[in-house]
């Protein structure tokens, strides 16, 4: 009986022992299987999840950006800062905010076409210092000024047709950029929208003169103000109404600024000056003398009549000086004496006083032949009107009895003077190899 009993002990332990086992297996498949289970939503989590929204690829040993039709607003954080082509074309980018291309120093070509842009801040291409290519076309912009392009200076190739532009003096920087001859690349066939009678204009034909109307000249005049305050008075001379521009060169820009008289604190280090379009009269001695490393000057279109003939002292390196467009009659003696390096002198649209004050300016064109020059042209007396200046004062001289000329030869006829001159050489050179001869006796 007791053999009976431990055989039966056994069977049971033995029985045990294999549930113990089965449980323990099917636990673990459980585990692996939920395991897996989990790895696989893992895995399919990881497939379909969107990537990142641009795509960037390198073309030719160049790294390009691809964000077309993304539905972008704005420049994101992850971009890399080495790209050298941006294209964001066909996307919802409305303004343009300063800074906002500062991080990409290599890019040399953004394509912004077809987007909403109505706005570009003045610094929004800081920093795009090798920047050759930049695509507007296609957008929403009305108006925009040269200094937008300050920070581009290497651009080349700009794009700016199919946008509304608002052609108005405010656009008078950009157009003149844009027509500079080296420029040609850049505004190709954009056109005027607004107002009607310049619609369909091409901003690189268009005359900066069209762009002001007496409508909108008055609207730039500050009124009069109703309330007992002081109103404020502009001061006559003051350059900080001016914009200075560091690219191609460094100029200070003071057209339009209503001014009066020149500014005394022009900065001595700019190479251009643009006061035209104020209300200067005449120019005072000694106005310009501080800057010194001036070479073009335009004072067109203020009404000057009156230039103190030492008003350009001090500018030895000027090379182009505008006087058109003013009430100029005639130079006293000694106006252009220290113009020693001119080159072009605009002349035109003066009312020319053809009388005996006028020779000084003519002999001295005469005399520095390498100075360009047009424009002279007798507006007054009525008997020369028309007449160029040179035409009469070879008339002066020919009108004289000719017992009344003098000895010498006619200063007007080159000729004359040259057979005088080689005249007097030859006398000379007859003097010097004539031989004396003495006899002793």
């Amino acid at each position: 009986m007791q053999v009976v009993a431990i055989i039966i002990l056994l069977f049971f332990c033995k029985t045990a022992e294999f549930r113990k086992t089965n449980l323990g297996s099917s636990r673990s498949k459980a585990h692996n299987g939920r395991t897996n289970n989990g790895r696989r939503a893992s895995s399919t989590v990881k497939r379909y999840a969107p990537g990142l929204p641009c795509d960037v690829y390198t073309y030719l040993h160049e790294k390009y950006l691809d964000c077309q039709e993304r539905k972008l607003v704005y420049t994101l954080p992850g971009w890399p800062e080495d790209l050298l082509h941006m294209l964001l074309a066909r996307n919802r980018i409305r303004v343009l905010k300063n800074n906002m291309f500062s991080k990409f120093k290599k890019l040399k070509s953004l394509d912004l076409q077809q987007n909403d842009i109505s706005k570009i801040e003045s610094e929004a291409f800081f920093g795009l210092n090798r920047l050759t290519t930049l695509l507007l076309q296609h957008n929403q912009l009305k108006v925009l000024t040269e200094e937008v392009f300050i920070y581009t200076p290497l651009l080349s190739y700009l794009r700016l047709y199919d946008n509304p532009w608002h052609c108005t003096c405010e656009m008078d920087t950009l157009i003149s950029m844009l027509q500079i001859p080296r420029n040609r690349n850049l505004g190709n066939y954009a056109k005027c929208e607004s107002p009607r009678e310049l619609k369909n204009q091409k901003l690189k034909q268009i005359k900066s003169e069209q762009l002001c109307n007496e409508d909108e000249k008055e609207q730039l005049v500050p009124k009069t103000q109703v309330s007992g305050r002081p109103t404020v008075v502009k001061p006559e001379a003051d350059s900080s109404l001016c914009h200075i521009y560091v690219f191609p060169i460094q100029t200070l820009d003071c057209k339009r600024k209503e001014l009066r008289k020149i500014p005394s604190n022009i900065p001595p280090d700019i190479i251009k000056l643009d006061l035209s379009n104020n209300k200067i009269n005449q120019l005072q001695p000694k106005v310009f003398e501080d800057i010194h490393e001036l070479r073009k000057l335009n004072l067109s279109s203020n009404g000057i009549e009156f230039i103190d003939p030492a008003a350009f002292s001090g500018l030895t390196n000027l090379e182009e000086l505008d006087l058109s467009n003013n009430s100029l009659q005639n130079f006293d003696y000694g106006v252009l004496e220290d113009l020693y390096f001119l080159k072009i002198l605009w002349l035109k649209e003066n009312p020319w006083r053809c009388d005996y004050n006028i020779h000084y300016l003519y002999y001295w064109l005469k005399h520095h032949y390498n100075v360009h020059y047009n424009g002279l042209e007798c507006r007054t007396p009525e008997e020369y009107k028309g007449w160029l200046v040179g035409k009469y004062v070879r008339s002066y001289y020919e009108e004289c009895p000719k017992d009344k000329l003098p000895s010498y030869p006619d200063p007007t006829d080159q000729d004359a003077e040259d057979d005088a001159w080689e005249k007097i050489h030859r006398d000379h050179m007859a003097k010097k190899q004539s031989v004396r001869i003495t006899i002793v006796g």
